[in-house]
């Protein structure tokens, strides 16, 4: 047998360490060695059998690699692109949506002629609180503020200034003929008549049987807007509007300036209690001529009348009162009439286009 002890785990202490380690044990001594446990020896065979890996003390482990997501890229280059849509035609996204998509945000200033029809909102019936739910109208700006005035330019023989203020008032003619609150309710046309060069005489002798004896050829209604209050009464004091107004050079320099607006009128019965409500739908194009006094004769602070059209959807058909006569309730069904159907909301055709013999069927009010 050899000098050294073979224990379970192969480990072994001599035979002189472990004889001095007998007698300093039974002597007391406080560091005399102590015998590996089995799970000691069991462990230290372990390690020299498989050897570990050294490991570095605080050492840096490179982080994996992350993959990149190509999804991410994708998708921001579909966001790019539809705000690019929406930049260059907002108007398509919005027709993808409908009205009802942001019922209650103003419609941007009409800056040109639209390329579609308004969207068909949700039906909804129009209310005393509400006069304009359930119609494109309601996203419409109020009164004046839906008639879009372009930038003045120096044009014939007027100069930025002088344009400017023509610009300024073509506009006040046309709000006095269409949302005077007076001539609204049947009163004369006072102010927007003041604004018609009083040498014209073939307009003049117009407006001087229009009120007196209106007949189809001299109607009132051609240039104003007015309901009969012992009949009609408007809802609340706003009216939505959208237009523009644009202009050019006319005939020996004068500055021509073209409108274009449309007009929604809420409007119930003038009885007492009346809650029945419905629309009056109006468009007018007017075109005016600022003229060179120097070439023809006219007064300061008015224009020629050169044309004027229009266009009207519940404001009577086939009668001649000088009056604006909406039909009420059971009186009243949209899509009535001997001529072609016509949307009054859809602007992106010229009025002439539209206009026809006979009383055109209103697609919606």
């Amino acid at each position: 047998m050899s000098g050294v002890a073979e224990h379970d785990g192969g480990s072994s202490v001599p035979d002189e360490e472990w004889e001095r380690f007998l007698r300093e044990s039974a002597d007391g001594v406080a560091d005399a060695p102590k015998e590996p446990s089995a799970r000691a020896r069991m462990v230290a065979r372990r390690l020299r059998e498989e050897p570990e890996s050294p490991q570095v003390w605080r050492g840096h482990s490179p982080a994996r690699p992350r993959r990149r997501k190509q999804g991410w890229y994708v998708v921001g280059f579909l966001a790019s692109l539809v705000l690019l849509v929406v930049a260059l035609s907002p108007g398509l996204v919005v027709g993808w949506f409908g009205d009802d998509a942001q019922p209650d945000t103003p419609l941007a200033a009409e800056s040109g002629r639209p390329d579609q029809a308004p969207p068909t909102p949700a039906a909804e019936q129009p209310t005393l609180d509400q006069p304009f739910r359930g119609s494109p109208a309601a996203r419409w700006a109020d009164n004046a503020a839906g008639i879009t005035v372009p930038e003045a330019k120096a044009t014939g023989w007027m100069s930025k200034a002088e344009v400017a203020q023509a610009l300024g008032r073509t506009r006040d003619f046309v709000v006095a003929a269409n949302l005077d609150p007076a001539v609204l309710r049947g009163d004369h046309p006072t102010k927007a008549i003041a604004r018609i060069n009083p040498h014209q005489k073939d307009v003049q002798d117009y407006l001087s049987t229009a009120f007196r004896t209106p007949t189809k050829e001299n109607d009132p209604l051609l240039l104003f807007s007015r309901f009969d209050k012992t009949r009609t009464r408007l809802v609340g004091d706003v009216v939505k509007t959208r237009g523009r107004m644009t202009y050019q050079q006319g005939e020996r320099g004068a500055l021509q300036v073209s409108t274009d607006i449309t007009y929604v009128y809420p409007v119930v019965r003038a009885a007492a209690g009346s809650d029945d409500v419905e629309r009056t739908i109006v468009r007018r194009e007017v075109v005016v001529s600022w003229d060179n006094p120097a070439k023809v004769i006219t007064e300061p602070g008015t224009f020629s009348l050169v044309s004027y059209k229009d266009d009207v959807t519940n404001g009577g058909c086939g009668t001649t009162t000088g009056y604006l006569t909406p039909t009420f309730g059971a009186e009243h069904t949209a899509g009535t009439g001997d001529g072609p159907g016509i949307d009054p909301y859809d602007r992106s055709t010229p009025l002439e286009q539209r206009m026809g013999k006979g009383c055109g069927r209103a697609t919606r009010t």
